[in-house]
């Protein structure tokens, strides 16, 4: 009987999914069931789309750094002790990626220490947008992915892990490799380096930023699963 082809298509039940908490699945994925590493991959490709994009820029090699990441992760899972969260194991691998894909292509970082001046302030909290206002919130939106845009990496990136993607003081610390007084002047300095204007007129959430689409998510699971799953695997799974 003829094996079926590899489906990549979102097939686990979503309760499933939310019932199992990351140590179970890598457990799990160890034991031999490879197929639940889409859990993983599906949980945390916004984090990892979001934080590799915001070093390197460029949509299509942020992919390419997910993929690197997800196989590098699966390749040495059996080395995740359970000491951080596994979010952030994951996390600080893709960071590892990314900035060794820029240092690859020869760019220079930015780290230009700025003196602190100004009050800090949230650039990300707002009240719900009225209706009349959808057309601004998607231009402020863009104003604002652009002023991130234009802050130096060092503090792009925590504004994106403590603001965009709301990780802790203590996992953006553990992820980007230094200390917790270290994220919190950047992410004070990275403010003051923000015009007030566009903080008084800014309107999009912080959890809308970056957004990693299904069609994107699907793509990132399938090349990964190409990349890690032997052809007696790839047989086994079944649409």
């Amino acid at each position: 009987m003829e094996a079926k082809k590899v489906s990549f298509t979102p097939v686990l039940d979503a309760t499933f999914q939310k019932e199992l908490k990351d140590e179970e699945v890598v457990r799990r994925v160890l034991g031999g069931e490879t197929a639940l590493f889409e859990i993983l991959m599906r949980r945390y490709n916004q984090r990892l789309y979001r934080v590799s994009r915001v070093i390197l820029r460029n949509d299509a090699e942020a992919e390419d750094v997910m993929q690197d990441a997800y196989v590098r992760a699966y390749e040495h899972l059996h080395q995740f002790a359970g000491k951080a969260a596994f979010s952030t194991w994951l996390t600080r691998i893709a960071i590892h990626e990314a900035l060794a894909r820029k240092r690859r292509r020869g760019r220079q970082d930015e780290l230009d220490a700025l003196p602190m001046n100004g009050e800090s302030m949230s650039i990300m909290k707002s009240s719900d947008p009225t209706p009349e206002d959808g057309t601004a919130r998607t231009q402020m939106r863009e104003l604002l992915e652009q002023a991130i845009e234009h802050l130096p990496e060092a503090y792009r990136t925590v504004v994106v892990m403590r603001e965009v993607e709301e990780m802790s003081v203590a996992d953006t610390a553990s992820s980007l490799g230094v200390t917790e007084a270290v994220v919190k002047t950047r992410l004070h300095r990275a403010h003051a380096m923000m015009r007030k204007e566009l903080y008084s007129r800014t309107r999009g959430k912080a959890t809308e930023l970056y957004q990693f689409h299904a069609v994107r998510c699907d793509r990132v699971v399938k090349a990964v699963f190409e990349r890690i799953l032997s052809p007696s695997q790839k047989n086994s799974i079944v649409n």
